[in-house]
């Protein structure tokens, strides 16, 4: 992606280390976000897009709002890939929703939480996925997540807090079914 944004800009670009900058700090957290509404494999083709046209931005008119002109762009860009290929992919980062465990066992554990939890994200609404997306794949504040998706601040917060009520309560759900003896079977 690199490769490509340096020659979009050209070697004497005065907006050059403006978008490397930008690329450096916001990337990870774009590819999260874009992984939760397009899958992984669109994701790099998303957030390149996004820097793409960030390179053809006026640095003025976008510096002032950076983060929420990103997620904007990129939220733009993975809803229409999603709408031309048609395809509903699974979450397939849990955006940090899980503590670290220690040794093989915890690790086993965590990832087997991570695919639940994946899962349940996977479940929920468009919009309610979507904002679980920001906050936690993005890093975004309510605000950011209003600006983003123009929804109100405290809309922002509802659907969050429902939307996390929604995945652990099955989540607590599923884990006492297994605990069961026989699995809940």
């Amino acid at each position: 992606m690199l490769a490509i944004l340096l020659a979009t800009l050209g070697s004497n670009a005065p907006n050059k280390n403006w978008v490397l900058e930008a690329m450096k700090a916001h990337e990870r957290a774009l590819l999260r976000f874009a992984t939760a509404i397009v899958g992984p494999d669109e994701a790099k083709d998303v957030v390149q897009e996004t820097f793409l046209e960030l390179c053809r931005a006026d640095p003025k008119e976008v510096q002032a709002h950076l983060v929420q002109w990103l997620f904007t762009v990129c939220r733009n860009r993975a809803i229409s890939l999603k709408r031309r290929t048609r395809r509903h992919t699974e979450v397939e980062d849990t955006m940090g929703l899980v503590s670290e465990e220690s040794g093989p066992h915890g690790a086993l554990e965590k990832k087997q939480a991570e695919e639940s939890i994946a899962k349940l994200i996977a479940g929920l609404p468009d919009r309610s996925r979507e904002v679980v997306a920001l906050k936690f794949g993005g890093g975004l504040s309510y605000k950011e997540i209003a600006d983003v998706t123009g929804l109100s601040v405290s809309h922002v917060g509802v659907i969050l807090h429902e939307a996390l009520r929604a995945v652990r309560e099955k989540f607590v759900k599923a884990e006492r079914r297994l605990a069961l003896p026989g699995g809940g079977a």
